[in-house]
């Protein structure tokens, strides 16, 4: 495409969750005149999803819809409207401890577990309990909150193995402000009269029930989203890709040399990317205090029936280290449609022990699959040309898969940003990173834009590019950047899509059809 210049008073950088929301919202609001860009051609961000060669879909790691806001409803349910674009399902989920299968959250169901570690569990939460009754100061930081909340039995035996695997963090590197819902705390009662009864405790957390698309997997969604804004304001592809922000000229400058003009940027990029591309060596050096981790999703494809062992399970937590994953999806499960059919035939590629399978001819299914995802830092290094053969082995070690399984796809993609850390460091930088590129006119929104894992859920990340937009125009406050507590802890139904004004107008054309015609002449009456 030819250089060209554009100029328009918000850009919105980014077609992820988080930008898509801000574009819906500058839309509806009709005021200011925006272009969203992205350098992919396709929408979704970290919220899309991959098809293998051999048609199995795979997320970009595990999403599912839930929701705390009414608006990000109202936007899902206008994507995709009908009732057969969805599936929704009742959330069965276990963690994978001592060779048993106990159901999450692990904490509330150490009934479940061998004698031995039911005592180390009880001794740790009645400590922990007569602790917080005496305690009078916050816990310093994420494993001296998990000590207090739980004791050192669940800490040494889930909750520290667990967290390490997933942000490939110790728990003592991390604060604890960001939890909020994201961890049931234990009712020692409760967990009392369920170990004494034998009894397992029920669904717990905002996504107990969770919605999933029927066809094309979580990255649908926005595809969907992103197909109800006007085509001549998306600028996606290699001709949407940002080589440099000039934040002084108020600029974009793109890779095929076109510049766009702005008032405001909203930008989701990852905010250390975003202070380079600026080129501004003090937030460069202040970003450098932020942390994350990466993420590897591997994908495998399985020839049979789904097992009665897997049944109808969601998703799987894995604390302990006979396997280098964190967590397993039963991808299958979500939809029958995120697997190809039965009656494509497909070769088996090898078998689950890493044998040469007998038969290597295309063969139908029907087929079923997992996805797994590992995580990677500094301080976890990752094995990356033998992590699908050591998953592999973990899904042996841990009874998903049997020897003799016949494995027709793989799949394994690396995501350089998986994770936003909540370090210890996090808040001192935010405070003063964030405020000073917003006097700028630059509002850096989303899962690495604002950095805070506790609003990085996909309807977190849509509003928090909703709310930018409505702090662009109407001065309003950012609740979800700014008091996640608050909208977590709420249904958020003060904004939709369809409002009082967009409304009366709507109106206004039935109102006027019914009034009566005035005669010819001018005349109110008649003869």
């Amino acid at each position: 495409m030819a250089q060209q210049d554009i100029a328009v008073d918000v850009l919105v950088i980014g077609a992820g969750p988080t930008g898509l929301g801000a574009a819906k919202r500058l839309h509806q609001l009709d005021g200011p005149s925006w272009m969203i860009i992205d350098s992919n051609e396709t929408p979704g961000g970290l919220a899309s999803t991959d098809v293998t060669p051999e048609g199995f879909l795979y997320d970009v790691g595990g999403h599912v819809i839930f929701s705390h806001y009414k608006y990000f409803d109202d936007v899902i349910d206008e994507a995709l409207p009908k009732e057969d674009d969805w599936y929704t399902h009742q959330r069965i989920s276990y963690v994978r401890c001592k060779n048993l299968w106990v159901p999450y959250p692990f904490q509330n169901n150490i009934s479940m577990l061998p004698k031995e570690e039911q005592v180390k569990c009880m001794d740790g939460m009645i400590d922990a309990a007569i602790e917080a009754r005496v305690s009078n100061t916050k816990p310093k930081d994420f494993d001296e909150w998990i000590v207090r909340m739980m004791g050192t039995g669940i800490a040494d035996l889930f909750m520290r193995p667990y967290n390490f695997k997933v942000w490939a963090v110790p728990t003592t590197k991390m604060q604890c402000q960001w939890l909020g819902e994201r961890v049931a705390a234990p009712d020692l009662k409760t967990v009392t009269k369920n170990v004494i009864l034998q009894k397992t405790a029920g669904n717990w957390g905002p996504n107990a029930t969770f919605r999933f698309p029927a066809e094309g997997g979580t990255g649908a969604i926005w595809i969907a989203v992103a197909n109800t804004l006007p085509k001549e304001k998306t600028r996606f592809g290699k001709h949407g890709l940002v080589k440099k922000v000039d934040a002084e000229g108020k600029k974009a400058i793109l890779e095929d040399g076109t510049t766009i003009a702005y008032e405001k940027l909203i930008t989701t990029m990852a905010v250390d990317s975003l202070v380079e591309k600026m080129d501004n060596k003090e937030l460069v050096d202040l970003s450098k205090g932020l942390f994350y981790s990466s993420t590897h999703v591997i994908g495998v494809g399985v020839r049979g029936q789904r097992p009665e062992r897997i049944g109808d399970k969601c998703w799987l937590y894995f604390p302990e280290d006979d396997s280098p994953f964190y967590r397993a999806t039963i991808f299958s499960n979500y939809s029958p449609n995120n697997q190809p059919p039965a009656s494509k035939k497909l070769p088996t590629l090898q078998l689950a022990d890493g044998s040469a399978p007998e038969d290597t001819s295309a063969r139908e299914g029907p087929y079923w699959s997992i996805m797994l995802e590992v995580s990677e830092s500094t301080l976890k290094p990752v094995d990356t040309p033998n992590l699908l053969r050591d998953c592999m082995r973990g899904l042996l070690n841990t009874e998903m898969l049997q020897p003799s399984d016949q494995i027709v796809s793989t799949y394994h993609r690396r995501f350089d940003h998986g994770y936003p850390t909540p370090s210890l460091e996090r808040e001192a930088v935010l405070t003063q990173l964030l405020p000073a590129l917003q006097d700028m006119g630059i509002y850096s929104r989303g899962r690495f834009g604002s950095w805070r894992y506790e609003v990085g859920n996909q309807d977190h990340s849509f509003m928090l590019g909703v709310e930018a937009a409505d702090h662009i125009v109407h001065g309003a406050t950012e609740l979800t950047l700014n008091y996640p507590d608050f909208v977590n802890g709420r249904s958020n139904k003060e904004r939709r899509l369809v409002e009082g004004a967009q409304f009366f107008r709507s109106r206004k054309g039935v109102r006027d059809a019914g009034k009566p015609l005035r005669p010819k002449g001018g005349e109110v009456g008649g003869a």
